[in-house]
């Protein structure tokens, strides 16, 4: 047997196999495909204060090696959540992370005293980098200075463990890791999707209503590596490696180029079970190489003699 926990502050999780919010709604749609208690968290799909229709069809869009999204944070606002959902998914034995959205820090604000109001929420991901909204979203994840105030806002009044959700469309990632360690975040995820686009030579026109979305899956995967393992060496908070992750060997390289969880996103829309099949995967390479724990080979590419 191998030591898969792994903690964020105070915070312990019995694994480091997470699922990426908007990609598994809220957990209890995978019940029939899987024991989701068996994960370390999953994070449910972006919160918003109030419902949100999201953007117009067509919004996804298959592309080689991966797919766009503008879906644009459709859900049913934070009192549905509260009311509807939090019953139902309170009861999974593995750490529920809610993630949080706004158009203004005043949004984010309220949305994390709501959230922290609910004893089964120990943690939130702050959406500060979601490139599929009009206003706020990437707007905050790109500016160091907004990026700053919105954090420090929420950290102010949020009392669970906080993880920063950053943006990779921005010039130096490292600077947004420091102003999030600065702020008082407990971790870092990284990366949300890129943007990108995609035309329909058929019809002449943008295959997404919105022109450009969120670009994912395993075409961006060399691209979240690179960001996760220098955001892991500038800072001394946990990072969470997200982007392109399908198999056990993906979620590996994370680990070794620092990451110390990691996020299952799109690989669920292929197979339900991905998340639980990456785990085991990785307990199998660990058994293999006869290590004790996952942290012996977090970051492991980075260490010397």
């Amino acid at each position: 047997m191998v030591d898969l926990r792994f903690s964020i502050g105070s915070l312990q999780f019995k694994n480091p196999v997470l699922t990426a919010s908007g990609t598994f709604g809220y957990g209890s749609e995978f019940d029939d495909f899987m024991d989701v208690s068996k994960l370390g968290g999953i994070i449910v799909k972006g919160t918003t204060m109030e419902p949100r229709e999201g953007n117009a069809y067509p919004r996804m869009a298959e592309t080689p090696s991966g797919m766009l999204n503008a879906v644009g944070l459709q859900n049913k606002g934070i009192d549905y959540f509260e009311q509807q959902i939090y019953p139902r998914i309170s009861g999974y034995d593995t750490n529920v992370i809610v993630n949080i959205n706004g158009s203004y820090i005043e949004d984010y604000v309220a949305l994390a005293e709501r959230v922290s109001r609910l004893g089964k929420i120990p943690a939130i991901e702050l959406n500060i980098s979601c490139p599929n909204v009009k206003m706020g979203g990437m707007a905050f994840g790109t500016n160091p200075v907004s990026a700053r105030e919105v954090i420090s806002a929420v950290r102010a009044v949020f009392p669970g463990i906080l993880i920063v959700k950053l943006s990779p469309n921005v010039t130096d990632i490292t600077e947004f890791a420091h102003i999030a360690e600065e702020e008082g975040a407990d971790s870092i995820s990284l990366i949300n999707t890129l943007v990108g686009m995609s035309v329909d030579i058929k019809r002449m026109i943008p295959a997404l209503s919105t022109v450009t979305g969120g670009l994912s899956g395993p075409a961006i995967k060399p691209v979240a590596l690179r960001m996760v393992w220098q955001a892991a060496r500038a800072v001394k908070i946990p990072v969470i490696g997200i982007g392109g992750i399908m198999t056990a060997s993906d979620a590996i390289e994370f680990f070794l180029a620092g990451a110390s969880a990691i996020q299952v996103g799109t690989a669920s829309f292929i197979d339900p079970q991905a998340a639980v099949k990456i785990l085991q995967g990785i307990e199998e390479y660990l058994i293999a190489g006869r290590f004790t724990g996952i942290g012996d080979i977090t970051g492991l590419i980075n260490r010397t003699g």
